[in-house]
């Protein structure tokens, strides 16, 4: 009786212990499981979880150069001197001072001859038209777009002007300042460089007396002051941060702007150009920095002089390379455009009994004994040209 007694309560405290057992088992597989699963997510979010970096404060800085050179005016003899078997080959003008044009991040030429080309018959001075082989050599060193509102403009009348015109497109070299319609008019030409972005606008004093086509007044940009200040203010309302323009102006043969100039610059820097690269002295004029009313800078280059062309002596085969350092810095109240720096690369053209014309480094030339003129001289007139 008492084993069995004993194998009773044996069994029961068995029994007991095993479910005490169980259930304690149990607890602590769900506190085990409720532990690893605060862990889990713990880690998961540390893995997905997005830190906010305060920009406060901070600014962003990029920076582009922007040049321009002077004219490309083909007089006969530049332009026979060019002429080869099947064509026109001007590279090697531009061979020596190659190097030099490649360095800026965006370069502009004016295009002064208009390239209406062979089928219109070349010719000089006083109704230019030249090879269409210039622009693709312009295009070979390195040039990004072409200036082309000046008082050669309309020398072959519309046709010479739409034949130039068709070329400019077909090897994809950007013009402004003369258009083929009001609507090639109208579109104003942005360019983006290094994230700064910039309007491109061209206009000249005239046309040499030769009257714009009744009804299409698209075909040249003429000096308007109340018609520039409208396309100013229609390029600030675009999605850039300067304007650039080029403007054929002043006197020929004249090494300082005249008051008129000065004036013109102030109103259009006033009204928000930041850069303009002046042509037609065939001269280089000084160049000038303002500061405006509204606190922007701006520079004006009065005149960049002959760049290629068949004239000499008097400074009109001295013409060079300007080079405008464009920042940009950006910061949580918006952008603000600088100019850190200007430089100015003269260059001179040589010509040997109207053959072989090269275009060299101001420096390279003078110290070959080719001109008289140093480098210091021309960079001096350019940078302390005008008084403050």
């Amino acid at each position: 009786m008492t084993t069995r007694r004993l194998m009773t309560g044996l069994f029961l405290c068995a029994s007991f212990l095993l479910v005490i057992g169980y259930l304690v088992n149990d607890q602590f597989s769900d506190w085990n499981s409720s532990i690893r699963g605060e862990e889990e997510e713990d880690f998961y979010s540390i893995l997905h979880s997005t830190r906010e970096v305060q920009a406060s404060g901070k600014s962003i800085k990029s920076s582009a150069t922007l040049a321009a050179i002077g004219d490309i005016l083909l007089h006969d003899t530049v332009y026979k001197d060019a002429e080869v078997e099947n064509g026109y080959n001007f590279n090697p003008m531009f061979a020596p001072i190659k190097d030099m044009l490649a360095s800026p991040d965006f370069l502009i030429a004016n295009q002064e001859s208009t390239p209406a080309g062979v089928e219109l018959g070349v010719s000089s001075y006083p109704l230019f038209n030249s090879p269409k082989e210039i622009v693709e050599a312009l295009q070979n060193v390195g040039v990004d777009a072409v200036t082309t509102a000046n008082n050669h403009s309309l020398d072959q009348g519309e046709k010479g002007l739409l034949s130039a015109i068709d070329y400019y497109e077909k090897i994809s070299m950007p013009y402004v300042g003369a258009f083929k319609s009001p609507e090639d008019k109208e579109r104003i030409r942005t360019f983006n460089v290094n994230g700064i972005k910039f309007a491109l606008l061209s206009y000249t004093y005239g046309t040499n007396g030769i009257p714009v086509p009744k009804g299409k007044d698209y075909l040249v940009n003429l000096i308007d002051e109340q018609n520039m200040i409208r396309e100013i203010e229609k390029a600030r309302n675009m999605d850039i941060d300067l304007v650039v323009m080029s403007l054929h102006w002043g006197n020929e043969y004249q090494r300082f702007p005249t008051e008129e100039q000065e004036r013109l610059a102030k109103v259009l820097t006033e009204n928000g150009v930041d850069i303009i690269y002046g042509h037609h002295p065939h001269v280089l004029q000084p160049i000038q920095t303002y500061k405006t009313g509204d606190g922007r800078e701006a520079v004006v280059i009065y005149s960049l002089g002959n760049f290629l062309s068949g004239q000499k002596d008097d400074f009109k085969d001295i013409g060079g390379m300007v080079t405008v350092q464009v920042e940009k810095t950006m910061n949580p109240g918006g952008s603000v455009i600088s100019f850190p720096s200007i430089d100015f690369q003269p260059t001179f053209v040589y010509e040997h009994q109207y053959n072989n014309y090269r275009i060299y480094p101001l420096d390279f030339a003078n110290n070959n004994g080719m001109i008289g003129y140093s480098e210091a001289e021309m960079v001096s007139h350019m940078v302390n040209g005008l008084p403050e």
